[in-house]
């Protein structure tokens, strides 16, 4: 039996509160990971576009 199986079997026992705050925080678990694979995307993003940002020859970019 996989861990989502476990966890399911568990879940299966609480009451229905209890069970919707289990839910509710798996959803916060995915948000978090979602949220840390974008900053991982900018962080790419910024490192390559960084020659471009840091161009002397246009000033009107350094305000961003």
């Amino acid at each position: 039996m996989g861990l989502a199986e476990m966890a399911y079997e568990h879940m299966k026992t609480l009451p229905d509160e209890q069970a919707r705050e289990v839910l509710d925080f798996i959803g916060f678990l995915k948000e978090k990971q979602e949220r840390l694979g974008i900053l991982d995307l900018m962080n790419a993003q910024e490192s390559a576009l960084k020659h471009i940002w840091d161009n002397p020859e246009d000033e009107v970019w350094n305000e961003f």
